[in-house]
């Protein structure tokens, strides 16, 4: 190998570690400054009408902003329900929605209204597993999950009315104005207790929850 070729290696070596090393800068001060927000704000990350899953008064609080229409919130729900399997007595999970694709907001009040008819985890868990057949980013196919919803044991005219209701964008509109707050701009965002995740991956939720746990164990 020549000096010339050991040069340009060289060069793009420098070149690719000064990217990695500004991206990383640049997604702590990210995380920084959103840390910050959410501080300043810990009272939009749960709401009343907030969905809640495990014990109300478990010390540990995962809130996630969620999007039904987001391929990796549906990746992440087993993991994320394994994960409270864990810890049946100490965590809770709040979700709250990000309704960022197209259709994610009807699909959403859908699953608002099978919480009023007691089938909420039921309905999320069978309009996630048929996910792949109505979410399409570009031209989705809300009725599907609507049908899949009824399938699930759904009231689907109950259901119709209760969507067509001012409370439902309402409730909507406060989860959308608290992710806008809170400079949540992408599914699924967590935060542990207030924390938001060093990095993204399930590796780290597991990591944040169980140090989070332990703080209350001890």
């Amino acid at each position: 190998m020549n000096a010339r070729k050991i040069t340009l290696i060289g060069f793009a070596a420098a070149v690719c570690l000064f990217f990695y090393l500004g991206m990383n800068a640049y997604q702590k001060r990210e995380q920084a400054a959103q840390d910050l927000q959410v501080k300043a704000q810990q009272a939009r990350l749960v709401r009343m009408h907030s969905p809640v899953f495990g014990p109300q008064d478990a010390p540990v609080t995962i809130v996630e902003f969620f999007d039904p229409a987001c391929e990796t919130c549906r990746a992440f729900y087993p993991f994320v329900k394994h994960l409270m399997a864990q810890y049946p007595d100490d965590v809770r999970l709040v979700i709250r929605y990000a309704p960022f694709h197209r259709g994610s907001d009807q699909v959403v009040k859908l699953l608002e209204s099978a919480r009023s008819q007691g089938k909420y985890q039921t309905v999320l868990e069978a309009v996630l597993a048929a996910q792949p057949a109505w979410a399409d980013h570009g031209q989705p196919d809300t009725e599907t999950a609507f049908k899949v919803a009824q399938q699930a044991g759904l009231d689907l005219v109950k259901a119709r009315q209760e969507i067509a209701q001012p409370g439902m964008q309402a409730l909507l509109q406060q989860d959308i104005d608290d992710l806008t707050a809170l400079q949540v701009t992408k599914t699924p965002t967590f935060f542990v207790n207030g924390r938001s995740l060093p990095s993204f991956g399930p590796d780290q939720l597991a990591a944040l929850v169980a140090e989070e746990v332990a703080k209350v164990r001890k």
